[in-house]
């Protein structure tokens, strides 16, 4: 039986267990691809008080190895399924059952997919949805960039520097990215930028991408890019499908708590991205975490 079973490691998740453990808690922490989440995948974090500039990875490395000598256990396991009723929660994972007197969701967002024709099935030969992860599979190529916010404008940016050209499109008449990302994209000669466009198939020769089709909705007419990888960037989604009984989400599928992080259960706490949020970004992240971590805390004195 521990304290405190965290499902996720990214910045919200590891703040959370890095609050819980100061406070004298048993915590484990379970995660089902890589520790940090999102920012591990991020080439640079600029954005971040106190901190000029550092690499996603080791933004990440940084906070784990902090959470590891506190004596927390972090699991690379998948939660499968969750018991959340009665007084103790339980977990299960590919690997066996845990019990726990509390549960902190910080599960995060996944990358939302485009749902064209080609997309599955050169998923991993030249479909991908992390251009710091693969990029550079495809050193001086042609490449395109699918989506209109900030994650498109750094892959755009990213990708510029290593590729031969990036093609951005974007489906409306504009980017809803910041405006110093945009300009840093107008001012790279490899990148071009088209606008009110849609995706209607990605195609290859044999195994790999070797085109995309895509249709402009104002001339409404269809052309073909020739390409060697697409990455998409249109945009994030929570995964809560295995908590939404009894927790409650709203019509996005984010959980529903206010700014305690406690959700309508009781003793089920989230923190992070995968929460009803105005502002999804590390530092709120981070906030999440140790606020969730306190009432934690307070609950479980509130039980002895």
């Amino acid at each position: 039986m521990i304290d405190v079973a965290i499902i996720g490691a990214g910045p919200a998740g590891l703040t959370a267990a890095l609050y819980a453990a100061r406070a004298g808690f048993s915590v484990l922490v379970f995660e089902k691809n890589i520790y940090g989440g999102q920012v591990a995948s991020t080439s640079e974090v600029e954005n971040y008080p106190a901190i000029e500039r550092i690499s996603g990875v080791e933004f990440s490395m940084n906070i784990y190895n902090q959470v590891v000598k506190q004596g927390v256990e972090v699991l690379l396991e998948e939660v499968k399924y969750v018991d959340l009723n009665g007084s103790i929660k339980k977990l299960n994972t590919e690997f066996g059952e845990y019990e726990a007197k509390t549960i902190i969701i910080a599960t995060g967002v996944k990358r939302r997919k485009l749902g064209c024709d080609g997309e599955e099935k050169f998923l991993g030969r030249g479909v991908s949805y992390c251009a710091t992860c693969d990029g550079a599979f495809f050193k001086g190529r042609d490449v395109v960039v699918v989506g209109g916010g900030n994650t498109a404008l750094e892959d755009a940016l990213f990708l510029s520097n290593i590729c031969k050209s990036v093609t951005l499109l974007v489906r409306k008449e504009k980017v809803k990215g910041e405006k110093f990302l945009l300009e840093s994209v107008k001012s790279r000669n490899n990148i071009n930028l088209m606008y009110n466009t849609t995706v209607n198939e990605i195609g290859g020769v044999g195994e790999n991408v070797s085109f995309v089709t895509v249709s402009d909705k104002n001339l409404k007419k269809e052309e073909r890019l020739e390409v060697s990888a697409v990455f998409i960037a249109i945009g994030l989604e929570p995964d809560n499908s295995i908590f939404s009984d009894p927790i409650k989400l709203d019509e996005s599928g984010y959980i529903l708590a206010d700014e305690t992080c406690k959700t309508n259960v009781s003793g089920v706490f989230v923190a992070g991205d995968t929460r009803q949020k105005n502002l999804r970004q590390i530092v709120t992240a981070i906030s999440d975490g140790a606020i969730a971590a306190d009432n934690v805390t307070q609950y479980l004195n509130s039980q002895m």
